[in-house]
């Protein structure tokens, strides 16, 4: 849907570049409290891969083909805010180095594609989660459809500016039936691409689903409370949870331990254990001891056994006897068990993820564009049956090196196609990722001065 220089009159183009500057600006500043230093880079690769994936022409129709216009993908991955900038920087990229979208027409196309798409997307995803079942089946249809909506949004979008400053007598009527007919089916492909990425990443990823961050939370680490377990002379005990009693499990060969109640606990008291009565208070005083050492965030670490080694112990894993032979022979108890659950849980690494996310958008762009469908999309479609092109403009970058994506003076089109592509895919990564970081960098400074401030305050 990229609009060529030529279609809208000069006033209009004029208007809706201020239009986009001021949406831009007002980007800028909601970004800042969008992105933290793991959406800053994802921000940057999620241009790159909107950059990508717009290579990928599907048909839609007999003669007509679609691509991703990614304010969906981009709203929901990293936030309104910074969705709108994604979709700036790839359409400046594109518009600067590709001549796809005129440089006078760059304000109607980022009013169009950037705002328009990002902020429709948005409000009507965050209306259906408040709905839908909590989970990634409710994030899958939400982005589903705030996707499929955003696309004939535009098309009306695109009418309304027409009708405002269209060049050619075409009736407004006409153009807004076409635009939409046509772009409800381009709708579903995007629909489609959108649940499908923000599916993936959420999978791997959820708290990177800036959309989702309130519904998809990292798993928590609980720990079992254990049963009772038995002391040396058959009683039963409780386990040594704070706020219970709690008997100290037996150990030094599982033989009864005996103990001067009035050596104090803690290490240098341990060797006075093993000689002496077991007074009345021992039993008390060690399961103390036992119960300050599974506080949470405490280093637990148990008293000194088998030859006076000292054993490193989970503090997830029970006191008692059946938690001493877990410890001993490397078997998972309850508390294993949770903690090994809490572990499985926890997400992976954000670098991970963002090699992945590059490596796909260059396959997309090197090698995929290349069998992507050469129909005419759906405004070119429209703009060609209507004549609505008839007073379109040469582009300012047509003789750029990478105008068309063909990388000039490379005969082969596959490769030039995929060079370009590749080119395309690192210039768009390199400026989002600078504006991004950056604008993540002026938030951490002006946050660091704020709080000098305040401390330096009477």
């Amino acid at each position: 849907m990229h609009v060529p220089d030529g279609f809208i009159d000069a006033p209009v183009s004029a208007a809706t570049a201020a239009v986009a500057a001021a949406a831009v600006g007002v980007s800028l500043r909601g970004a800042r409290r969008e992105l933290d230093d793991k959406a800053a880079p994802l921000a940057g690769l999620v241009a790159a891969f909107v950059f990508a994936v717009q290579m990928l022409n599907f048909p839609v129709a007999a003669g007509t083909s679609g691509h991703l216009l990614g304010g969906a993908l981009a709203a929901i991955l990293v936030g309104p805010y910074t969705g709108v900038l994604c979709i700036s920087v790839v359409l400046l990229m594109q518009g600067v180095l590709f001549a796809d979208g005129g440089l006078t027409a760059l304000g109607v196309n980022i009013t169009d594609m950037g705002v328009v798409t990002t902020v429709v997307a948005y409000a009507v995803f965050r209306a259906l989660v408040r709905v839908l079942p909590r989970g990634r089946t409710g994030l899958s249809v939400a982005s589903f459809a705030a996707a499929f909506v955003s696309v004939p949004a535009a098309a009306a979008a695109f009418t309304l500016i027409y009708a405002l400053g269209g060049t050619t007598d075409v009736p407004v009527s006409q153009v807004f039936t076409a635009m939409t007919g046509v772009h409800v089916l381009i709708g579903l492909g995007e629909a489609a691409i959108t649940a499908l990425t923000v599916s993936a990443v959420a999978a791997v990823r959820p708290d990177l689903v800036h959309g989702a961050r309130d519904l998809l939370r990292p798993l928590e680490l609980r720990t079992v409370r254990p049963a009772n377990v038995l002391r040396p002379d058959g009683a039963e005990a409780a386990s040594s949870v704070p706020g219970s009693p709690a008997i100290s499990s037996r150990r030094d060969g599982d033989q009864p331990q005996r103990r001067d109640p009035a050596v104090p606990d803690g290490p240098g008291g341990d060797r006075h254990r093993r000689s002496g009565a077991r007074g009345p208070g021992a039993v008390a005083a060690e399961g103390r001891a036992e119960a300050e050492s599974t506080l949470p965030g405490s280093p637990a670490i148990s008293s000194r056994r088998d030859g006076d080694q000292p054993e490193r112990r989970d503090p997830a894993v029970p006191d008692g006897p059946s938690g001493d032979r877990h410890r001993r022979t490397g078997s998972r108890g309850p508390g294993a068990v949770a903690a090994e659950g809490g572990a499985t849980g926890a997400p992976r690494s954000a670098k991970r993820l963002w090699l992945v996310g590059v490596a796909a958008a260059l396959v997309c762009a090197g090698g995929l564009s290349y069998y992507a469908s050469t129909s005419p999309d759906g405004l070119e479609k429209v703009a060609h049956d209507k004549g609505i092109d008839s007073k379109e403009e040469a582009h300012a970058a047509k003789d750029s090196p990478l105008a068309d994506y063909q990388v000039k003076d490379v005969s082969d089109e596959r490769l030039s196609g995929g060079l370009a592509g590749v080119i395309g895919v690192g210039a768009t990564l390199a400026a989002g990722t600078g504006v991004f970081v950056t604008l993540r960098w002026k938030r951490t400074r002006a946050h660091a001065t704020r709080t000098e401030s305040e401390t330096a305050a009477p």
